[in-house]
C-alpha cells in the first residue's frame, strides 16, 4: 500500500507540474494582437489596410504579396489553426499550385522582410506539411534538401483535404521538440530550434486563403515559476 501511495503521489506532482493556458489568437472580430508587412509600403500597424475580415475569418487575397504577424512571442506552445483555399472563379493562378505557409519561432529581433528568418510549415497544393527553413533558421532533422536560399525537410504523408474544404493545422513546439500535424496527422518532426521562442506569422503569397479558428495553447512549467 505504501509503494502504491508513492506511485499516486508522484503521479498528481507529474499532472500538476505544468498547467495549459489556451488563449485565442484571432478574436474573429479584429486584428488585435496582430501587425501587417508588404515589401513596398512596409509595416502595417493596421492590417486591415492589406487584409479583411469576414464571417470570424481572415480573407487574404489581392496581388499584393504581404503577412499578418502577432505583436507577441510564444514558447512551449501549441498552435492550432484551419485554413482553406479561397476558390474564387475570377481568381488567375500565378503559377500551377496555389501557395502559403504558416511561419513560427521568428526570432523577436528579426527585420520584417518577405520572408523573415523562421519555420514554415507549407501549404502549398501537393505539398502541405513540409518543413522550409528562411533565411539561415536552423532545426535538426532527418532528411533535408537545399531549395535556393532555404531549407526543405519534405512532409512525411499527403493529408491535406481538397481544395475549397478546410484542413486544420496543430504545430508544437515543446522543450525543443517541434511536430506538425495536418488534419490529425504527424507530417513533420524536428528538434533544436534555432530559438525555442519566437512570433507567429501568416502568408499571402497571392493565391487568395483563408484562416480561422487560430488558438494557442501554452504549456506553463509550474515548479518553475517563482
Amino acid at each position: 500500500m505504501k509503494i502504491k501511495s508513492i506511485l499516486f503521489v508522484l503521479f498528481c506532482i507529474s499532472i500538476n507540474a505544468y498547467s495549459q493556458k489556451n488563449t485565442a489568437l484571432f478574436n474573429g472580430e479584429n486584428f488585435e494582437g496582430w501587425y501587417a508587412f508588404e515589401a513596398k509600403s512596409g509595416v502595417h500597424q493596421d492590417p486591415s489596410n492589406l487584409f479583411k475580415i469576414e464571417d470570424q475569418m481572415l480573407r487574404f487575397q489581392g496581388k499584393k504579396l504581404a503577412y499578418l504577424m502577432t505583436q507577441n512571442s510564444y514558447e512551449n506552445f501549441e498552435l492550432h489553426l484551419d485554413f482553406r483555399w479561397n476558390t474564387d472563379s475570377t481568381f488567375v493562378r500565378r503559377s500551377q499550385k496555389k501557395n502559403s505557409g504558416v511561419m513560427y519561432l521568428i526570432p523577436s529581433e528579426t527585420e520584417d522582410k518577405l520572408w523573415p528568418k523562421g519555420i514554415q510549415f507549407q501549404v502549398k497544393e501537393g505539398n502541405t506539411g513540409d518543413f522550409i527553413l528562411i533565411d539561415g533558421y536552423t532545426l535538426e532533422v532527418s532528411r533535408q534538401k537545399v531549395a535556393g536560399k532555404n531549407l526543405i525537410t519534405p512532409r512525411l504523408k499527403d493529408a491535406a483535404n481538397p481544395v475549397g474544404e478546410w484542413n486544420h493545422i496543430s504545430i508544437t513546439s515543446r522543450k525543443g521538440e517541434i511536430i506538425q500535424k495536418l488534419n490529425g496527422q504527424i507530417v513533420n518532426q524536428g528538434k533544436a530550434p534555432l530559438v525555442t521562442k519566437g512570433k507567429i506569422l501568416l502568408q499571402y503569397e497571392g493565391y487568395p486563403i483563408d484562416f480561422k479558428n487560430i488558438e494557442i495553447i501554452i504549456f506553463e512549467d509550474k515548479l518553475n515559476e517563482k
